[in-house]
């Protein structure tokens, strides 16, 4: 059985070495985007409060600039810079008074393709699927590795970096970092992969929540986002102010996420929804008030994106991505050195004599 297991294991991880080296380094770069935008764009380097008069400002500004604005990540004292989200494909970024700072379309900046590489591998949809079931074959991957280690395990030594290139070398390597990092690999493979198959991961983690219901029925008109910020934040006094998201068709209401203290989510789950005509709450959802098996289904975003528990747990994000990548290209070098090496030991059968 064993022998079967580290078989599997042997030919599952080359075929899934790639995939596993492209997501691991650019997971562990993602941990680093803020960084990058303040390190190209002055303007992002300070910080500012998310004050609902200056954030509902620079929203007007937007929108005006940008017909075609569908959300705003606002900015706060960690990044004084918003993110848009404009039509399908298309993004930008602004200043803290709403100046544009840039507007792109798909993965043209850096930061944008390697978040789609991570997240979508360039592929749209089908390569978001294909990142999932990676996520999942990894977890696999890392559960058979324990069962083949187990009867050897007093023959472990902590050796991660191999003291040369000969296969037992190798393999001496690859056992010892997945052992040293199964735990955060585990962690960060099955948030992956519960991000990609969220229904499933709903239906096991909070089977019994309750469907939202539909968003009510509000009038149109032009929104005072001063106002209706201003409202949002006056239903929850403690709450910072991070996303505000326009009217997706006429008769729709518009929505404002607030992060509250205690929350994970870099966003926030709470939700007030504005109606258009009066820039007044219509709607709230208090993330407060949600059940264990929700909580626990939205925590999964900010433990993948290392957006919880501060520069250590990004730390633990950073290092976990090099060592999925480590794992992947030390487990296919030796993979390929034992194929190889079968190849060059095969014996050479002699030519026939020719035929009298």
């Amino acid at each position: 059985m064993i022998g079967v297991l580290r078989t599997i294991h042997a030919w599952a991880g080359a075929i899934l070495s790639l995939l596993l080296i492209v997501l691991g380094l650019t997971g562990s770069l993602l941990v680093f985007e803020n960084d990058w935008i303040a390190l190209k764009h002055p303007e992002a380097r300070a910080g500012f409060a998310a004050d609902p008069a200056v954030l509902g400002a620079a929203a007007e500004r937007l929108e005006a600039e940008h017909p075609d604005m569908r959300t705003v990540d606002f900015g706060g004292p960690q990044l004084g810079a918003h993110k848009l989200y404009l039509a399908e494909e298309d993004f930008g970024l602004a200043a803290a008074d709403g100046a544009t700072l840039d507007r792109w379309t798909g993965p043209a900046r850096v930061e944008a393709f390697v978040f789609d590489l991570h997240h979508h591998l360039l592929a749209g949809e089908t390569g978001e699927l294909v990142g999932g079931v990676a996520a999942v074959a990894a977890v696999l991957l890392v559960l058979t590795g324990l069962v083949v280690w187990a009867p050897a395990w007093r023959a472990t030594r902590w050796r991660v970096w191999p003291r040369s290139g000969r296969r037992g070398e190798l393999v001496s390597s690859h056992r010892n970092l997945g052992l040293i990092t199964a735990a955060p690999v585990l962690i960060f493979c099955l948030t992956g992969a519960g991000m990609v198959f969220h229904d499933q991961a709903r239906a096991l983690l909070a089977p019994n929540a309750p469907e939202p219901p539909p968003p009510p029925v509000v009038g149109s008109g032009d929104i005072d986002w001063s106002a209706a910020l201003a409202a949002a934040q006056a239903r929850f006094p403690d709450a910072t102010l991070r996303m505000a998201s326009w009217p997706s068709a006429p008769g729709k209401p518009a929505s404002i996420r607030l992060k509250q203290p205690g929350e994970w989510h870099p966003n926030g789950r709470t939700t007030v929804l504005i109606d258009p005509a009066t820039s007044g709450v219509a709607r709230t959802s208090d993330a407060q008030t949600l059940t264990p098996g929700e909580r626990a289904l939205h925590a999964i975003y900010p433990l993948h994106a290392g957006s919880v528990g501060g520069w250590l747990y990004e730390g633990v994000t950073v290092l976990t991505g090099l060592a999925l990548a480590a794992l992947g290209g030390v487990g296919l070098w030796a993979f390929l050195k034992q194929r190889l090496g079968r190849t060059r030991r095969r014996p050479v059968r002699p030519a026939a004599p020719p035929r009298p």
